[in-house]
Protein backbone atom coordinates (compact mmCIF):
# COMPACT_ATOMS: atom_id res chain seq x y z
CA UNK A 1 0.00 0.00 0.00
CA UNK A 2 1.18 3.32 -0.77
CA UNK A 3 0.52 5.86 2.36
CA UNK A 4 1.66 8.80 3.60
CA UNK A 5 5.23 9.35 4.55
CA UNK A 6 6.05 12.58 5.59
CA UNK A 7 9.29 14.62 6.63
CA UNK A 8 7.83 16.45 9.66
CA UNK A 9 6.33 15.17 12.45
CA UNK A 10 2.81 16.21 13.36
CA UNK A 11 0.98 16.80 16.69
CA UNK A 12 -0.21 13.38 18.09
CA UNK A 13 -3.46 12.87 19.28
CA UNK A 14 -2.18 12.70 22.50
CA UNK A 15 -0.14 15.79 22.49
CA UNK A 16 -3.19 17.80 20.51
CA UNK A 17 -4.99 20.55 22.58
CA UNK A 18 -8.20 21.26 21.00
CA UNK A 19 -11.14 23.04 22.37
CA UNK A 20 -11.00 21.32 25.77
CA UNK A 21 -7.91 20.86 28.10
CA UNK A 22 -7.14 18.56 30.39
CA UNK A 23 -9.56 15.93 31.72
CA UNK A 24 -12.23 17.72 29.16
CA UNK A 25 -10.37 17.16 26.29
CA UNK A 26 -10.80 13.26 26.55
CA UNK A 27 -13.95 13.06 28.08
CA UNK A 28 -15.55 15.49 25.44
CA UNK A 29 -13.27 14.32 22.47
CA UNK A 30 -14.55 12.94 19.15
CA UNK A 31 -11.35 11.83 18.44
CA UNK A 32 -11.62 7.74 17.66
CA UNK A 33 -8.05 7.47 18.99
CA UNK A 34 -9.09 8.82 22.37
CA UNK A 35 -12.46 7.14 23.08
CA UNK A 36 -10.80 3.82 21.95
CA UNK A 37 -8.57 4.61 24.43
CA UNK A 38 -11.40 5.37 26.96
CA UNK A 39 -13.04 2.18 26.70
CA UNK A 40 -9.21 0.38 26.55
CA UNK A 41 -8.74 1.95 30.21
CA UNK A 42 -12.51 1.23 31.46
CA UNK A 43 -12.30 -2.02 30.27
CA UNK A 44 -9.13 -3.01 31.80
CA UNK A 45 -10.61 -1.56 34.93
CA UNK A 46 -13.47 -3.65 35.00
CA UNK A 47 -11.21 -6.72 33.98
CA UNK A 48 -9.09 -6.34 36.84
CA UNK A 49 -11.86 -5.95 39.35
CA UNK A 50 -13.68 -9.53 37.97
CA UNK A 51 -10.78 -11.03 38.11
CA UNK A 52 -10.11 -10.19 41.76
CA UNK A 53 -14.12 -11.48 42.32
CA UNK A 54 -12.60 -15.12 40.33
CA UNK A 55 -9.77 -15.17 42.15
CA UNK A 56 -11.98 -14.60 45.91
CA UNK A 57 -14.89 -17.58 44.20
CA UNK A 58 -11.90 -20.04 43.54
CA UNK A 59 -10.50 -19.44 47.16
CA UNK A 60 -13.89 -20.54 48.82
CA UNK A 61 -13.47 -23.71 46.72
CA UNK A 62 -9.93 -24.58 47.30
CA UNK A 63 -11.62 -27.26 49.87
CA UNK A 64 -14.85 -28.50 51.34
CA UNK A 65 -17.51 -26.56 53.32
CA UNK A 66 -17.29 -22.98 54.01
CA UNK A 67 -13.96 -21.53 53.60
CA UNK A 68 -14.40 -17.29 53.40
CA UNK A 69 -18.17 -16.33 52.29
CA UNK A 70 -21.45 -17.63 52.28
CA UNK A 71 -23.64 -19.22 50.41
CA UNK A 72 -25.59 -16.06 49.70
CA UNK A 73 -22.58 -14.27 49.34
CA UNK A 74 -20.65 -16.54 47.05
CA UNK A 75 -23.82 -16.37 44.83
CA UNK A 76 -23.64 -12.60 44.35
CA UNK A 77 -20.27 -12.71 43.75
CA UNK A 78 -20.84 -15.37 41.10
CA UNK A 79 -22.98 -13.40 39.74
CA UNK A 80 -21.22 -9.80 39.60
CA UNK A 81 -18.34 -11.47 38.22
CA UNK A 82 -20.09 -12.69 35.62
CA UNK A 83 -21.54 -9.08 34.35
CA UNK A 84 -18.63 -7.97 34.60
CA UNK A 85 -16.70 -10.11 33.10
CA UNK A 86 -19.44 -10.54 29.87
CA UNK A 87 -21.14 -7.64 29.58
CA UNK A 88 -18.21 -5.11 30.45
CA UNK A 89 -15.41 -6.70 29.30
CA UNK A 90 -15.80 -9.13 26.46
CA UNK A 91 -18.75 -7.93 24.66
CA UNK A 92 -17.30 -4.52 24.17
CA UNK A 93 -13.63 -6.33 23.93
CA UNK A 94 -11.34 -5.71 21.02
CA UNK A 95 -14.47 -4.42 19.04
CA UNK A 96 -14.69 -1.22 21.03
CA UNK A 97 -11.03 -0.22 21.80
CA UNK A 98 -8.95 -1.22 19.27
CA UNK A 99 -11.04 -1.63 16.64
CA UNK A 100 -12.35 2.01 17.34
CA UNK A 101 -8.90 2.48 16.95
CA UNK A 102 -7.39 0.92 13.99
CA UNK A 103 -10.12 0.88 11.86
CA UNK A 104 -10.02 4.64 10.21
CA UNK A 105 -6.37 3.89 10.46
CA UNK A 106 -6.46 0.46 7.94
CA UNK A 107 -8.54 2.00 5.52
CA UNK A 108 -7.03 4.82 5.36
CA UNK A 109 -9.65 7.29 7.28
CA UNK A 110 -9.57 10.24 8.86
CA UNK A 111 -12.43 9.15 11.99
CA UNK A 112 -14.92 7.21 12.24
CA UNK A 113 -18.20 7.72 9.79
CA UNK A 114 -20.13 9.56 13.27
CA UNK A 115 -17.63 10.33 15.59
CA UNK A 116 -20.28 12.13 17.81
CA UNK A 117 -22.40 9.12 18.16
CA UNK A 118 -19.17 7.22 18.96
CA UNK A 119 -18.17 9.09 21.83
CA UNK A 120 -22.19 8.80 22.92
CA UNK A 121 -21.59 5.04 22.25
CA UNK A 122 -18.82 5.29 25.09
CA UNK A 123 -21.00 7.07 27.47
CA UNK A 124 -23.65 4.42 26.99
CA UNK A 125 -21.10 2.00 27.79
CA UNK A 126 -19.96 3.84 31.11
CA UNK A 127 -23.66 4.86 32.13
CA UNK A 128 -24.75 0.77 31.95
CA UNK A 129 -21.74 0.04 33.99
CA UNK A 130 -22.94 2.04 36.66
CA UNK A 131 -26.52 1.16 36.85
CA UNK A 132 -25.05 -2.39 37.35
CA UNK A 133 -22.64 -1.17 40.09
CA UNK A 134 -25.69 1.00 41.72
CA UNK A 135 -27.59 -2.46 41.33
CA UNK A 136 -24.66 -4.32 43.46
CA UNK A 137 -25.29 -1.71 46.29
CA UNK A 138 -28.73 -0.60 46.55
CA UNK A 139 -31.88 -1.98 47.07
CA UNK A 140 -31.69 -5.79 48.62
CA UNK A 141 -27.93 -6.08 47.39
CA UNK A 142 -26.06 -7.79 44.23
CA UNK A 143 -28.75 -10.29 42.26
CA UNK A 144 -27.97 -13.72 42.85
CA UNK A 145 -29.36 -15.25 39.41
CA UNK A 146 -26.29 -15.27 37.52
CA UNK A 147 -25.37 -13.59 34.48
CA UNK A 148 -28.10 -15.15 32.34
CA UNK A 149 -31.02 -14.17 35.04
CA UNK A 150 -32.64 -17.31 33.85
CA UNK A 151 -36.17 -17.16 34.76
CA UNK A 152 -38.31 -18.06 36.46
CA UNK A 153 -35.83 -17.38 39.23
CA UNK A 154 -34.79 -14.05 37.99
CA UNK A 155 -38.68 -12.97 38.70
CA UNK A 156 -38.90 -14.39 42.22
CA UNK A 157 -35.58 -13.62 44.19
CA UNK A 158 -35.65 -10.13 46.38
CA UNK A 159 -32.42 -9.50 45.18
CA UNK A 160 -31.93 -6.18 42.95
CA UNK A 161 -31.91 -7.70 39.86
CA UNK A 162 -34.19 -4.94 37.36
CA UNK A 163 -31.50 -2.63 37.94
CA UNK A 164 -28.55 -4.85 36.50
CA UNK A 165 -31.08 -5.56 34.08
CA UNK A 166 -31.42 -2.40 32.97
CA UNK A 167 -27.84 -1.72 32.86
CA UNK A 168 -27.19 -4.92 30.62
CA UNK A 169 -30.10 -3.11 28.73
CA UNK A 170 -28.31 0.31 28.06
CA UNK A 171 -25.26 -1.53 27.03
CA UNK A 172 -26.98 -3.16 24.49
CA UNK A 173 -27.55 0.04 22.92
CA UNK A 174 -23.93 0.88 23.01
CA UNK A 175 -23.06 -2.50 21.24
CA UNK A 176 -25.98 -1.90 18.46
CA UNK A 177 -24.54 2.13 17.91
CA UNK A 178 -20.47 0.66 17.68
CA UNK A 179 -21.63 -1.92 15.37
CA UNK A 180 -23.60 0.48 13.30
CA UNK A 181 -20.92 3.11 12.69
CA UNK A 182 -18.05 0.68 12.10
CA UNK A 183 -20.56 -1.02 9.16
CA UNK A 184 -21.13 2.26 7.48
CA UNK A 185 -17.32 3.67 8.18
CA UNK A 186 -16.33 0.41 6.43
CA UNK A 187 -18.70 0.83 3.91
CA UNK A 188 -18.42 4.57 3.57
CA UNK A 189 -14.93 5.67 4.26
CA UNK A 190 -12.22 3.36 2.54
CA UNK A 191 -9.39 5.08 0.90
CA UNK A 192 -9.56 5.31 -2.61
CA UNK A 193 -8.21 2.04 -4.40
CA UNK A 194 -9.12 0.01 -1.60
CA UNK A 195 -11.61 -2.51 -2.57
CA UNK A 196 -13.23 -4.72 -0.32
CA UNK A 197 -10.64 -7.67 -0.89
CA UNK A 198 -7.66 -5.03 -0.59
CA UNK A 199 -8.99 -4.53 3.41
CA UNK A 200 -6.94 -5.94 6.19
CA UNK A 201 -8.45 -9.24 7.48
CA UNK A 202 -8.92 -7.26 11.06
CA UNK A 203 -11.38 -5.10 9.07
CA UNK A 204 -13.24 -8.19 7.36
CA UNK A 205 -13.59 -9.71 11.22
CA UNK A 206 -14.68 -6.05 12.60
CA UNK A 207 -17.32 -6.31 9.46
CA UNK A 208 -18.70 -9.67 10.38
CA UNK A 209 -18.84 -8.55 14.20
CA UNK A 210 -20.64 -5.24 13.19
CA UNK A 211 -23.87 -6.84 11.89
CA UNK A 212 -23.87 -9.17 14.54
CA UNK A 213 -24.05 -6.87 16.99
CA UNK A 214 -26.34 -4.49 15.02
CA UNK A 215 -29.12 -7.64 14.61
CA UNK A 216 -28.75 -9.88 16.91
CA UNK A 217 -28.27 -7.05 20.20
CA UNK A 218 -31.63 -6.15 19.98
CA UNK A 219 -33.54 -9.49 20.69
CA UNK A 220 -31.57 -9.72 23.94
CA UNK A 221 -32.57 -5.92 24.73
CA UNK A 222 -36.46 -7.03 24.43
CA UNK A 223 -35.79 -9.61 26.72
CA UNK A 224 -34.16 -7.81 29.48
CA UNK A 225 -36.95 -5.48 29.01
CA UNK A 226 -39.79 -7.95 29.67
CA UNK A 227 -38.02 -9.28 32.43
CA UNK A 228 -38.35 -5.96 33.98
CA UNK A 229 -42.09 -5.96 33.29
CA UNK A 230 -42.54 -9.10 34.70
CA UNK A 231 -40.92 -7.85 37.93
CA UNK A 232 -42.34 -4.59 38.24
CA UNK A 233 -45.82 -4.94 36.50
CA UNK A 234 -46.07 -8.72 37.32
CA UNK A 235 -46.93 -9.54 33.50
CA UNK A 236 -45.89 -13.33 33.13
CA UNK A 237 -43.94 -13.39 30.28
CA UNK A 238 -41.53 -16.06 31.54
CA UNK A 239 -43.65 -16.92 34.81
CA UNK A 240 -45.13 -20.37 34.70
CA UNK A 241 -47.20 -19.88 37.64
CA UNK A 242 -48.97 -16.95 35.60
CA UNK A 243 -49.09 -18.88 32.36
CA UNK A 244 -45.65 -17.63 31.19
CA UNK A 245 -42.56 -19.80 29.78
CA UNK A 246 -39.57 -19.88 31.11
CA UNK A 247 -38.13 -21.66 28.18
CA UNK A 248 -39.21 -18.91 25.74
CA UNK A 249 -36.91 -16.94 28.17
CA UNK A 250 -33.83 -19.44 27.12
CA UNK A 251 -34.11 -19.14 23.39
CA UNK A 252 -34.54 -15.77 23.33
CA UNK A 253 -31.00 -15.57 25.47
CA UNK A 254 -29.29 -17.28 23.80
CA UNK A 255 -30.20 -15.97 20.66
CA UNK A 256 -28.30 -13.31 21.27
CA UNK A 257 -26.02 -14.68 23.88
CA UNK A 258 -24.46 -17.55 21.45
CA UNK A 259 -24.29 -14.83 18.32
CA UNK A 260 -22.15 -12.49 21.15
CA UNK A 261 -19.68 -15.24 21.50
CA UNK A 262 -18.75 -14.49 18.49
CA UNK A 263 -18.90 -10.47 19.01
CA UNK A 264 -15.94 -11.83 21.10
CA UNK A 265 -13.56 -13.93 19.25
CA UNK A 266 -14.19 -12.47 15.41
CA UNK A 267 -12.29 -9.32 16.47
CA UNK A 268 -9.59 -11.70 18.45
CA UNK A 269 -9.40 -13.76 15.21
CA UNK A 270 -9.07 -10.89 13.10
CA UNK A 271 -6.10 -9.45 15.54
CA UNK A 272 -4.38 -13.01 15.47
CA UNK A 273 -4.32 -12.72 11.81
CA UNK A 274 -3.01 -9.24 11.77
CA UNK A 275 0.12 -10.59 14.23
CA UNK A 276 1.09 -14.00 12.39
CA UNK A 277 1.06 -12.46 8.99
CA UNK A 278 3.54 -9.70 10.09
CA UNK A 279 5.78 -11.89 12.14
CA UNK A 280 5.77 -15.06 9.74
CA UNK A 281 7.04 -12.23 7.01
CA UNK A 282 4.58 -14.14 4.50
CA UNK A 283 1.75 -13.13 2.50
CA UNK A 284 -1.56 -14.02 4.52
CA UNK A 285 -2.38 -17.41 3.02
CA UNK A 286 -5.67 -17.80 1.86
CA UNK A 287 -6.74 -14.41 2.29
CA UNK A 288 -10.66 -14.51 1.01
CA UNK A 289 -10.89 -17.75 2.48
CA UNK A 290 -10.03 -15.80 5.75
CA UNK A 291 -12.37 -13.19 4.57
CA UNK A 292 -15.21 -15.82 3.94
CA UNK A 293 -14.95 -17.57 7.32
CA UNK A 294 -15.23 -14.54 8.94
CA UNK A 295 -19.01 -13.64 7.36
CA UNK A 296 -19.46 -17.41 7.39
CA UNK A 297 -19.16 -17.60 11.13
CA UNK A 298 -21.33 -14.51 12.24
CA UNK A 299 -23.79 -15.83 9.79
CA UNK A 300 -24.15 -19.51 10.95
CA UNK A 301 -23.28 -18.30 14.46
CA UNK A 302 -26.99 -17.39 14.36
CA UNK A 303 -27.89 -20.72 13.81
CA UNK A 304 -27.15 -22.80 16.92
CA UNK A 305 -28.60 -21.07 19.92
CA UNK A 306 -30.31 -24.17 20.87
CA UNK A 307 -27.27 -26.48 21.87
CA UNK A 308 -27.56 -24.87 25.47
CA UNK A 309 -30.78 -26.56 25.62
CA UNK A 310 -30.47 -29.65 24.87
CA UNK A 311 -31.70 -31.15 27.98
CA UNK A 312 -34.63 -28.27 28.29
CA UNK A 313 -37.29 -30.77 26.52
CA UNK A 314 -37.01 -29.93 22.66
CA UNK A 315 -37.70 -32.66 20.47
CA UNK A 316 -35.51 -35.21 18.76
CA UNK A 317 -35.46 -32.75 15.43
CA UNK A 318 -34.64 -29.76 16.82
CA UNK A 319 -31.70 -31.30 18.91
CA UNK A 320 -29.99 -32.97 15.53
CA UNK A 321 -30.42 -29.91 14.01
CA UNK A 322 -28.77 -28.25 16.17
CA UNK A 323 -26.30 -30.61 16.80
CA UNK A 324 -25.50 -30.13 12.93
CA UNK A 325 -25.06 -26.59 12.71
CA UNK A 326 -22.67 -26.25 16.06
CA UNK A 327 -20.60 -28.61 13.93
CA UNK A 328 -20.93 -26.57 10.96
CA UNK A 329 -19.93 -23.41 12.50
CA UNK A 330 -16.44 -25.41 13.25
CA UNK A 331 -15.00 -25.34 9.67
CA UNK A 332 -15.18 -21.38 9.13
CA UNK A 333 -13.06 -21.51 12.65
CA UNK A 334 -10.96 -24.62 11.90
CA UNK A 335 -10.45 -22.52 7.95
CA UNK A 336 -8.52 -19.73 10.20
CA UNK A 337 -6.18 -21.96 12.36
CA UNK A 338 -5.27 -23.85 9.20
CA UNK A 339 -4.83 -20.89 7.34
CA UNK A 340 -2.27 -19.42 10.16
CA UNK A 341 -0.83 -22.80 10.04
CA UNK A 342 -0.23 -22.37 6.92
CA UNK A 343 1.06 -18.55 6.51
CA UNK A 344 3.76 -19.45 9.36
CA UNK A 345 4.84 -22.66 7.09
CA UNK A 346 8.36 -22.26 5.88
CA UNK A 347 7.70 -18.28 7.30
CA UNK A 348 10.81 -16.19 8.44
CA UNK A 349 9.39 -16.11 11.94
CA UNK A 350 10.20 -13.25 13.87
CA UNK A 351 9.92 -14.93 18.04
CA UNK A 352 8.76 -10.91 19.11
CA UNK A 353 6.10 -10.92 22.56
CA UNK A 354 2.97 -10.39 20.18
CA UNK A 355 3.81 -13.67 18.38
CA UNK A 356 4.16 -15.71 21.58
CA UNK A 357 0.76 -14.17 22.48
CA UNK A 358 -0.54 -15.63 19.24
CA UNK A 359 0.49 -19.05 19.94
CA UNK A 360 -0.71 -19.46 23.62
CA UNK A 361 -3.90 -17.98 21.86
CA UNK A 362 -4.07 -20.59 19.17
CA UNK A 363 -3.32 -23.48 21.77
CA UNK A 364 -5.79 -22.63 24.13
CA UNK A 365 -8.69 -21.56 21.73
CA UNK A 366 -8.06 -25.36 19.81
CA UNK A 367 -9.12 -26.65 23.12
CA UNK A 368 -11.83 -24.89 23.76
CA UNK A 369 -12.41 -25.23 20.09
CA UNK A 370 -12.76 -29.22 20.43
CA UNK A 371 -14.55 -29.19 23.69
CA UNK A 372 -17.07 -27.14 22.41
CA UNK A 373 -17.97 -30.43 20.13
CA UNK A 374 -18.23 -32.21 23.13
CA UNK A 375 -21.41 -29.85 24.34
CA UNK A 376 -22.33 -29.37 20.83
CA UNK A 377 -23.05 -33.42 20.57
CA UNK A 378 -26.29 -34.44 21.70
CA UNK A 379 -24.72 -37.82 23.29
CA UNK A 380 -22.15 -36.38 25.33
CA UNK A 381 -23.64 -33.02 26.21
CA UNK A 382 -26.45 -35.37 27.78
CA UNK A 383 -23.32 -35.86 30.72
CA UNK A 384 -21.80 -33.17 30.65
CA UNK A 385 -24.35 -30.30 30.76
CA UNK A 386 -24.47 -27.86 33.76
CA UNK A 387 -21.25 -29.67 35.29
CA UNK A 388 -18.25 -28.11 35.71
CA UNK A 389 -17.20 -29.16 32.07
CA UNK A 390 -18.63 -26.11 30.81
CA UNK A 391 -16.99 -23.84 32.58
CA UNK A 392 -13.69 -24.96 31.79
CA UNK A 393 -14.98 -24.65 28.22
CA UNK A 394 -16.47 -21.41 28.49
CA UNK A 395 -13.52 -19.96 29.88
CA UNK A 396 -11.37 -21.96 27.31
CA UNK A 397 -13.14 -19.69 24.60
CA UNK A 398 -13.96 -16.16 26.35
CA UNK A 399 -11.23 -15.76 28.43
CA UNK A 400 -8.50 -18.20 26.52
CA UNK A 401 -9.75 -16.83 23.30
CA UNK A 402 -11.23 -13.40 23.46
CA UNK A 403 -8.71 -12.43 26.21
CA UNK A 404 -5.08 -13.61 25.23
CA UNK A 405 -6.38 -11.94 22.04
CA UNK A 406 -7.07 -9.01 23.98
CA UNK A 407 -3.15 -9.26 24.74
CA UNK A 408 -1.70 -10.01 22.00
CA UNK A 409 -3.28 -7.18 20.10
CA UNK A 410 -2.24 -5.03 23.26
CA UNK A 411 1.31 -5.92 22.88
CA UNK A 412 1.37 -6.00 19.12
CA UNK A 413 -0.22 -2.06 18.69
CA UNK A 414 1.22 -0.85 21.73
CA UNK A 415 4.21 1.15 20.38
CA UNK A 416 1.60 2.71 17.58
CA UNK A 417 -1.09 3.71 19.98
CA UNK A 418 1.46 5.23 22.74
CA UNK A 419 4.74 6.24 20.77
CA UNK A 420 6.96 3.61 23.49
CA UNK A 421 7.94 0.40 23.99
CA UNK A 422 7.59 -2.20 26.77
CA UNK A 423 10.52 -4.56 28.01
CA UNK A 424 10.01 -7.39 25.70
CA UNK A 425 12.03 -9.91 28.23
CA UNK A 426 9.42 -9.44 31.02
CA UNK A 427 6.62 -9.14 28.52
CA UNK A 428 7.60 -12.84 27.67
CA UNK A 429 8.09 -13.82 31.46
CA UNK A 430 4.83 -12.78 32.02
CA UNK A 431 3.30 -14.80 29.46
CA UNK A 432 4.47 -17.79 30.52
CA UNK A 433 3.98 -17.45 33.85
CA UNK A 434 -0.12 -16.41 32.83
CA UNK A 435 -0.13 -19.40 30.57
CA UNK A 436 1.11 -22.01 32.84
CA UNK A 437 -1.27 -20.57 35.42
CA UNK A 438 -4.30 -20.48 33.03
CA UNK A 439 -3.94 -24.20 32.05
CA UNK A 440 -3.89 -25.11 35.96
CA UNK A 441 -6.54 -23.31 36.93
CA UNK A 442 -8.75 -24.14 34.26
CA UNK A 443 -7.95 -27.65 32.32
CA UNK A 444 -8.94 -29.11 35.82
CA UNK A 445 -12.39 -27.94 35.26
CA UNK A 446 -12.73 -30.40 32.69
CA UNK A 447 -11.76 -33.59 34.57
CA UNK A 448 -14.62 -32.35 37.68
CA UNK A 449 -16.90 -32.10 34.98
CA UNK A 450 -16.52 -35.29 33.81
CA UNK A 451 -16.82 -36.55 37.47
CA UNK A 452 -20.28 -35.38 37.70
CA UNK A 453 -19.40 -31.95 39.56
CA UNK A 454 -21.61 -29.69 39.13
CA UNK A 455 -21.29 -26.05 37.88
CA UNK A 456 -22.37 -23.01 40.19
CA UNK A 457 -21.81 -24.82 43.04
CA UNK A 458 -20.94 -23.07 46.30
CA UNK A 459 -19.67 -26.05 47.76
CA UNK A 460 -19.01 -29.68 46.71
CA UNK A 461 -18.48 -33.40 47.93
CA UNK A 462 -14.93 -34.42 49.20
CA UNK A 463 -14.19 -36.30 45.93
CA UNK A 464 -13.85 -33.12 44.06
CA UNK A 465 -11.07 -31.71 46.11
CA UNK A 466 -7.98 -32.54 44.44
CA UNK A 467 -9.21 -30.79 41.18
CA UNK A 468 -10.56 -27.90 42.89
CA UNK A 469 -7.22 -27.23 45.24
CA UNK A 470 -5.17 -27.83 41.95
CA UNK A 471 -7.78 -25.47 39.97
CA UNK A 472 -7.21 -22.66 43.16
CA UNK A 473 -3.79 -22.99 43.10
CA UNK A 474 -3.54 -22.12 39.06
CA UNK A 475 -5.56 -19.05 40.11
CA UNK A 476 -2.72 -17.58 41.80
CA UNK A 477 -0.09 -18.24 39.29
CA UNK A 478 -2.15 -16.52 36.48
CA UNK A 479 -2.67 -13.74 38.87
CA UNK A 480 0.82 -13.38 39.31
CA UNK A 481 1.65 -13.84 35.45
CA UNK A 482 -1.14 -11.05 35.07
CA UNK A 483 0.37 -8.73 37.31
CA UNK A 484 3.74 -9.23 35.81
CA UNK A 485 2.17 -7.96 32.31
CA UNK A 486 0.12 -5.10 33.50
CA UNK A 487 2.83 -3.52 35.77
CA UNK A 488 5.25 -4.01 32.90
CA UNK A 489 2.88 -2.30 30.30
CA UNK A 490 2.64 0.45 32.44
CA UNK A 491 6.36 1.00 32.78
CA UNK A 492 7.60 1.32 28.88
CA UNK A 493 10.75 2.55 27.63
CA UNK A 494 11.18 5.50 25.76
CA UNK A 495 12.49 4.67 21.92
CA UNK A 496 13.83 6.27 19.01
CA UNK A 497 11.12 7.64 16.63
CA UNK A 498 12.27 5.40 14.19
CA UNK A 499 11.43 2.62 16.38
CA UNK A 500 8.13 2.40 17.18
CA UNK A 501 6.98 3.95 13.73
CA UNK A 502 7.33 0.35 12.38
CA UNK A 503 9.35 -2.10 14.87
CA UNK A 504 7.65 -5.26 13.48
CA UNK A 505 7.78 -4.41 9.80
CA UNK A 506 3.81 -4.29 9.76
CA UNK A 507 2.47 -4.15 6.18
CA UNK A 508 -0.79 -2.33 6.57
CA UNK A 509 -2.01 1.05 6.58
CA UNK A 510 -1.49 2.00 10.10
CA UNK A 511 2.15 1.29 10.07
CA UNK A 512 2.49 3.93 7.07
CA UNK A 513 2.20 7.12 9.77
CA UNK A 514 3.61 8.09 13.00
CA UNK A 515 3.49 6.75 16.23
CA UNK A 516 1.06 7.93 18.38
CA UNK A 517 -0.84 9.11 14.82
CA UNK A 518 -1.62 12.69 14.52
CA UNK A 519 -5.08 14.31 14.88
CA UNK A 520 -6.86 13.51 11.67
CA UNK A 521 -4.30 10.35 11.05
CA UNK A 522 -3.08 11.31 7.61
CA UNK A 523 -1.77 14.47 6.10
CA UNK A 524 -3.50 13.84 2.68
CA UNK A 525 -5.75 10.02 2.39
CA UNK A 526 -3.91 7.48 0.76
CA UNK A 527 -3.87 5.71 -2.20
CA UNK A 528 -4.00 1.70 -2.44
CA UNK A 529 -2.74 0.17 -5.33
CA UNK A 530 -2.52 -3.44 -3.92
CA UNK A 531 -3.32 -5.94 -1.29
CA UNK A 532 -2.55 -5.33 2.33
CA UNK A 533 0.13 -7.99 2.80
CA UNK A 534 1.72 -7.67 -0.20
CA UNK A 535 5.72 -7.26 -0.35
CA UNK A 536 6.30 -4.46 -1.65
CA UNK A 537 9.15 -1.48 -0.49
Amino acid sequence: MSGNTSTHRMPSYLEYKGRYRGLAGWLLSTDHKRIALLYLYSQTFFFLAGVVMGIFMKLELIAPGQQLMQASTYNALFTVHGLTMIFLFIIPGLAASFGNFFIPLMIGAKDVAFPKLNLFSWYLFIGGACIILLGMFTGDGPPDTGWTFYAPYSLRTNTNVVLSVLGAFVLGFSSVLTGLNFIVTIHRMRAPGMGFFRMPLFIWAMYGTSWIQLLATPVVGITLVMVIFDRIMGIGFFDPAKGGDPILYQHLFWIYSHPAVYIMILPAMGAITEIVTTFSRRVVFGYKAIAMSSLAIAFVGYLVWGHHMFTSGMSETARLVFSLLTFLVAIPSAIKVFNWSATMYKGSLDLQPPFWWAMAFMFVFMIGGLTGLVLGSVATDVHVHDTMFVVAHFHYIVFGGAGLAFFAALHYWYPKMWGKMYNKRVANIGLLILFIGFNTLYFPMFILGIMGMPRRYYDYLPQFATPNFISTIGSWILGVGLLIVIVNLLRPKKVSQEEIDNPWQGRTLEWKVQSPPSLENFEEIPVVEHGPYDLVK
